[in-house]
């Protein structure tokens, strides 16, 4: 054979190139339906609702308070309006369900958690509340669900309601998986009531002003104390401070007793606030600007505490 020629490449068998075509044909098909599918299947969104943040936030630009006491929250109502919100935004897609962040001693429901809980597609969550009523917990219950359901596609859109900056990880997890996370909040009375990083991760971000707040929020009725000269006595308000400290004895556990016997006959802040206002709403009669009256309060509280360690 002359060495000039150049080799002539193999032929392929007729009956083997009709073979790779069916498959390739068939793939093709296979594709096509699947690709048919997807577009018929309609995109899912959930909602993640950090309690906390919708009662501060709420609350400071409804009634000038945070604290969760001085005013009702209509969780029901506010839950349909974000629902309602969703729907109007994520017109082609369907609702998941909402998914209620709370704390709670020892993680038992509330009453008030209860009835939310029982709502048609809502999911109440609880973190633990630590003895200065701060939550514990909610943030790596939200990056649970959330990364949980990006990973698995059950979602393809998140709407947030929160501010923390512990939330940022959450939302990056969530990400990963190409679902795409909006932020909901609500108008701050002043400054801002949400992290920068937060505002920064997010896909978009949407605040909720007062008009949208105020059918949700109202401030609880303020008894008006008659200083009418038919005060408590000592005694009676002694017994009121006893009575409140069993109760705040058997929500939080001996550990936050040992916790709180060093300080003494001293009260952190925000367990002095709410021993008075506790106080206040038993005897229905103001302590405020009596101290012979705060103090034997107080003595009370003390002296049943002292009484079970």
């Amino acid at each position: 054979m002359d060495e000039t020629q150049e080799p002539q490449p193999a032929q392929v068998p007729h009956d083997l190139v009709a073979q790779l075509d069916r498959k390739l044909d068939a793939t093709n098909e296979l594709l096509q339906r699947m690709l048919a599918e997807v577009a018929k299947t309609p995109s899912t969104h959930a909602i993640f609702v950090d309690a906390g943040y919708v009662y501060a936030a709420g609350g400071l630009l409804v009634t000038g308070t945070e604290d969760r006491r001085s005013f009702d929250l209509d969780a029901e109502g506010l839950i349909e309006a974000f629902i309602d919100k969703a729907r109007t935004i994520f017109a082609d897609s369907r609702l998941l369900r909402v998914y209620w962040y709370d704390g709670a001693r020892r993680r038992i429901h509330t009453p008030e958690q209860q009835s939310i809980a029982e709502l048609p597609d809502v999911k109440v969550r609880l973190g633990n509340l630590n003895a200065n009523n701060q939550q514990k917990g909610v943030d790596s219950l939200i990056r649970s669900d959330l990364e949980s359901l990006a990973r698995h596609r059950a979602i393809s859109d998140a709407a947030l309601i929160g501010g923390d900056e512990d939330l940022v990880s959450a939302v990056e997890a969530a990400q990963g998986y190409g679902a795409r996370v909006h932020l909901w909040g609500i108008e701050a009375a002043e400054g801002r009531n949400q992290a920068e990083p937060l505002l920064w991760e997010v896909d978009s971000q949407r605040t909720f002003d007062l008009d949208f707040c105020k059918p949700y929020v109202t401030r609880r009725p303020v008894t008006l104390y008659e200083q009418d000269g038919s005060a408590p006595s000592r005694e009676d308000v002694r017994f009121v401070g006893a009575r409140i400290a069993a109760t705040w004895l058997s929500e939080r556990g001996r550990a936050a007793l040992a916790d709180l016997l060093p300080g003494h006959p001293y009260l952190p802040g925000p367990v002095d606030q709410d021993l008075l206002i506790e106080a206040e709403r038993l005897l229905q009669y103001s302590l405020r600007g009596h101290a012979d009256l705060r103090r034997s309060l107080r003595d009370g509280f003390w002296q049943h505490l002292q009484s079970q360690y």
